[in-house]
């Protein structure tokens, strides 16, 4: 049984990491001033579809392969880096900014917004990170199987996450149409979020790897 100790530690760091800017937060923010409510919930969904596959490799053994093979989180840092740099050239191209600028809530389909929501989760060494290094520290050896106690543990951080996230997406759409009536704002949320991505993407680059377990 996990202790209530481990799961509020968990709680805590999951609550630091996911009011810390980063990929996730942007891309659900975004993605809610560009459609609407119901297109960043979907989003989430891929968000937490994410954690989800990230929670079951963890507890196939996830932290012990990037430790036994660094190239592997190296692979997926280049990925993710990747990816964001392309989500940030979209969007601060001349003429760009369709990914994000305000649109009818059809534009995108909820199989597309699932998609990237999941993409951007699954590619976010950050995350990878916390499941492979941080989590683990939590499992204690006398409260039973490793992988139950991270299954439990997975689930709290996220419930954490998805909890904060809904509150930043509805936030997000409330001010949507506002923000769709100001040139000048959706300018300067181009600007903002393309700016920020590319720097996520060099910060993603230069990651290091998680270290092995004691």
């Amino acid at each position: 049984m996990v202790s209530a100790s481990a799961a509020a530690g968990v709680a805590v760091v999951a609550l630091g990491m996911v009011l810390t800017p980063g990929p996730n937060m942007m891309y659900l923010t975004s993605r809610s001033l560009a459609q609407g409510r119901r297109a960043g919930l979907v989003s989430l969904a891929g968000v937490g579809a994410g954690f989800l596959c990230y929670l079951l490799a963890t507890a196939a053994g996830l932290s012990a392969l990037f430790a036994a093979v660094p190239v592997a989180h190296d692979l997926l840092r280049f990925a993710g880096a990747g990816y964001l740099a392309y989500l940030a050239w979209g969007i601060l191209r001349p003429g760009g900014g369709a990914l994000f600028a305000p649109a009818p809530a059809t534009e995108h389909s909820a199989a597309r917004l699932f998609g990237m929501g999941l993409a951007t989760n699954v590619l976010n060494p950050k995350i990878a990170l916390m499941y492979a290094a941080l989590l683990p520290q939590f499992v204690s050896p006398a409260a039973g199987p490793e992988w139950r106690q991270l299954l439990v543990l997975g689930a709290v951080q996220i419930g954490v996450a998805l909890t904060v996230n809904g509150l930043i997406v509805l936030g997000a759409a409330a001010v949507a149409r506002r923000v769709a009536t100001h040139p000048r704002a959706v300018r300067a949320q181009r600007l903002v979020t393309g700016t920020a991505l590319g720097a996520f993407a060099v910060a993603t680059a230069c990651s290091q790897a998680p270290p092995a377990r004691a």
